[in-house]
């Protein structure tokens, strides 16, 4: 369980907020609307309303005793950056920022943020790769190029085992598990396991090795 102090609670800070409490951990979360933080109190540890450019407010949260903070400010970049920069000025441990331009994460990275997501863009990543194609069942994006990607088993590899498709090889891929129906997915496959048609397979690979399979 980790102690989680979140600024900014548009609709990406409630769902974030939210779903790390569902997780089990503590959550404190801030916003300088009343109406907001009012939406949320039923989800988390603890909400306050207050403005995280203001130094004083930001002294007053203790933020050392914090293991991550989040800046979900998403409307104000300027207020997301300077907010980042103050946690980091109070002791922040660690500091998530979220961005919304890629222009925006070199002066995050400069100023105090560990790590930049991006909500939109990686929703969109996910929407156009998970719906582009009827084999993919679901994505989940990597670093440096990679990714996770839950595929159906195509019909040529219909009765064929893992080993004798080579796929590191043919494809520079690695089939991680496999999911029958209505089952949870099975890690401890083998090369003599043999797949079917109606399982989907979880697949690590690049997205343009990854067309070679989909395209089978």
């Amino acid at each position: 369980m980790k102690n989680v102090l979140l600024i900014g609670l548009g609709r990406f800070g409630r769902y974030t907020a939210s779903k790390l409490y569902d997780l089990g951990h503590q959550v404190m979360a801030v916003d300088k609307d009343e109406e907001r933080v009012s939406k949320v109190l039923n989800y988390v540890t603890n909400a306050v309303i207050g403005d995280g450019t203001d130094k004083d407010f930001i002294a007053s949260l203790g933020v050392p005793n914090y293991d991550l903070c989040i800046v979900a400010i998403g409307d104000d970049f300027l207020s997301s950056l300077e907010t980042t920069s103050l946690l980091k000025d109070y002791g922040a441990k660690k500091v998530v920022s979220r961005a919304t331009m890629a222009s925006q994460e070199k002066f995050l990275l400069r100023n105090g943020a560990d790590y930049v997501v991006f909500p939109e863009r990686q929703l969109g990543t996910w929407t156009a790769i998970r719906y582009s194609s009827d084999n993919i069942e679901n994505f989940f994006e990597l670093m440096d190029g990679y990714a996770v990607f839950e595929v159906r088993v195509p019909d040529s590899w219909d009765g064929r085992k893992i080993g004798e498709l080579d796929v590191r090889k043919k494809y520079g891929v690695n089939i991680l598990g496999i999911r029958r129906p209505q089952e949870k997915i099975d890690m401890n496959i083998a090369y003599d396991t043999v797949l079917q048609a109606g399982q989907t397979m979880l697949i690590l690979g690049k997205q343009d090795d990854m067309q070679k399979i989909l395209k089978l």
